[in-house]
C-alpha cells in the first residue's frame, strides 16, 4: 500500500490546487514537489524540480512549437481564413448544412496549416457565425459546431501536441504521428458533418445554388497558394528534406510572405503579432516545464509501473484497458489542458499499453483525438469559451447542441481506437 502513497500525494495535492484556482502550471509544479517531500529532503526538492524543468525545455523538436505558433498568428491575421472559407463554401455550400459544413471544412484546413485550434475558432468563428445566424441557424449551434470542428486541427498535422507527445513518449516518430493524423482528423470532420446536415435537415435551413467546376477552380486558385505549406511542410518532414523544427521556421518564413502579399499584415502589425506569439508561447513553456518536472517525479517514485500492474491486474484484455484509459482521459481532459496532460499521463499509460502490444503511434492518435473532447467541455474547456466568446452567447445555451457533435466525436473516438490501422496505415504507407 505504501508504493501508492507518493501518487496519492500528487494526485489530491494537484486536485486541491486545481478546486482552489491555482494556475494549471503552479499546481502542477507545486503538487510534483509535495510528492517529493514524502521520501526526499526539502532542499534537494527544489532543487531538483528547478532543475527537471529546466533540463525538460532543454530540447531541439520544442522549437517548433514557437515558431508555429508565430505561423498561426500570421495566418489569423493574414487574410488565410477568408480565402479557406470561399474554397471551402464553393465544395459544399450546397449540402444541407452547407454553411456547416464550410465551418467544419475551413476548420479542418485553417487548423492544418497553422496547427492551432484557437487560430481556426477565433478566425473561422468570427467571419461564420454571423453568417450562419442569418441564414437561420441558430447562435448556438453555430458556436457548437465552431468549437468542435477547431479540435480537427489538432491531429491533422502539422500539431504542436503531437510534437509534445513525442517527447512524452520517449521519441515516437514526428513524421509517422503527422501521418497517422490524417485519417482521425478527417473522419472527425466526417462525423461532424454528418450530425451537421442532419440538424439543418431537420430545421429546413435552406441551401445555397451548387457551385459551377469553373467557381471551385477561381476559388481554389485563390485559396492554393494557403494549401501548399501543407505540401512544403509535410512533404519535406515525411521526405526527409527537414526536421519539423525547420519546417515550422520554413511555415513562418511562407506564411509571412504570403501575409504581405495578400496586403492583409504590414510590417507595422508584426509587433503586435510578435508579442501575442511570445505570450502564448511562454504559457505553453511553462505548462511543459512543470509538466516535464511531474513526469519526472512519477518515474522516480515508480508510479508507472505501479499503475501499470493494477492496471494489468484488473484485466489484461485490450478492449477493456483501452476503455478504462479512454475514460480517465475523458475526464482528465475536462479538468487540464492538452500540453500537461499529454506529457503527464503518456509516462504513466504508455507502458501498459506498450505490454499489450499497442503501437506508440496508434496509441498517440487515441490520446491526441481523446483529450481533443476535453477542450470542448466545462469546466476548463478553452475552446468552449473561445467559440461561446467570439458567439457571443452562454456555455449553458451552447451545452445543448453541443451534445450531438460530443457524440459524433466519441464514435470517431471508438472507431480510431479499436481500428488501429485507421492511425497506421499511412505511416506504413510512407515506410514509417
Amino acid at each position: 500500500m505504501m508504493e501508492y502513497v507518493p501518487f496519492l500525494v500528487l494526485v489530491l495535492s494537484f486536485l486541491v490546487f486545481l478546486i482552489m484556482g491555482v494556475p494549471v502550471a503552479w499546481a502542477i509544479g507545486i503538487s510534483s514537489l509535495l510528492t517529493m517531500l514524502v521520501n526526499i529532503p526539502a532542499l534537494p526538492s527544489v532543487v531538483t524540480i528547478a532543475q527537471r524543468m529546466a533540463t525538460g525545455l532543454d530540447s531541439f523538436a520544442l522549437l517548433a512549437i514557437p515558431f508555429f505558433v508565430l505561423s498561426g498568428q500570421l495566418m489569423n491575421k493574414g487574410g488565410i481564413a477568408n480565402r479557406l472559407i470561399a474554397f471551402a463554401k464553393s465544395l459544399v455550400g450546397s449540402l444541407p448544412g452547407g454553411l456547416a459544413h464550410i465551418n467544419v471544412i475551413a476548420a479542418m484546413l485553417m487548423g492544418a496549416i497553422a496547427g492551432s485550434a484557437m487560430a481556426a475558432a477565433s478566425a473561422i468563428g468570427s467571419i461564420l457565425g454571423p453568417k450562419m445566424e442569418k441564414e437561420g441557424y441558430s447562435k448556438e449551434f453555430g458556436a457548437a459546431v465552431n468549437i468542435t470542428s477547431a479540435t480537427t486541427g489538432l491531429v491533422i498535422p502539422p500539431s504542436n501536441v503531437l510534437i509534445v507527445y513525442s517527447l512524452a513518449s520517449g521519441g515516437a516518430s514526428i513524421a509517422a504521428l503527422f501521418l497517422a493524423g490524417y485519417i482521425p482528423g478527417i473522419l472527425t470532420g466526417l462525423f461532424l458533418m454528418m450530425v451537421a446536415g442532419l440538424w439543418a435537415k431537420r430545421k429546413g435551413i435552406p441551401v445555397e445554388p451548387r457551385s459551377s467546376i469553373i467557381e471551385v477552380g477561381r476559388h481554389f486558385i485563390a485559396a492554393f497558394p494557403s494549401l501548399l505549406l501543407l505540401v512544403i511542410v509535410i512533404g519535406g518532414i515525411v521526405a526527409g528534406i527537414f526536421t519539423a523544427t525547420e519546417a515550422s521556421a520554413i511555415a513562418v518564413l511562407y506564411t509571412l510572405i504570403l501575409a504581405l502579399w495578400y496586403k492583409e499584415v504590414s510590417w507595422r502589425h508584426l509587433p503586435e503579432i510578435l508579442l501575442q506569439s511570445v505570450a502564448t508561447t511562454a504559457i505553453v513553456m511553462l505548462l511543459i516545464g512543470t509538466s516535464m518536472s511531474m513526469s519526472w517525479v512519477l518515474s522516480y517514485e515508480n508510479i508507472p509501473q505501479n499503475v501499470s500492474a493494477l492496471m494489468l491486474s484488473i484485466s489484461e484484455n485490450k478492449i477493456v484497458v483501452l476503455l478504462i484509459i479512454n475514460l480517465i482521459l475523458l475526464v482528465v481532459g475536462s479538468f487540464m489542458d492538452m500540453t500537461p496532460a499529454v506529457l503527464i499521463f503518456t509516462p504513466i499509460f504508455l507502458p501498459v499499453v506498450s505490454d499489450l502490444g499497442i503501437d506508440p503511434i496508434h496509441f498517440g492518435i487515441m490520446m491526441v483525438l481523446n483529450l481533443c473532447i476535453g477542450l470542448c467541455t466545462p469546466p476548463v474547456g478553452s475552446l468552449l469559451f473561445v467559440g461561446v466568446g467570439i458567439a457571443n452567447t452562454t456555455i449553458g445555451k451552447v451545452i445543448k447542441p453541443l451534445l450531438p457533435l460530443f457524440a459524433a466525436m466519441i464514435v470517431a473516438l471508438i472507431l480510431v481506437t479499436y481500428l488501429p490501422d485507421l492511425s497506421l496505415w499511412l505511416p506504413r504507407v510512407f515506410g514509417f
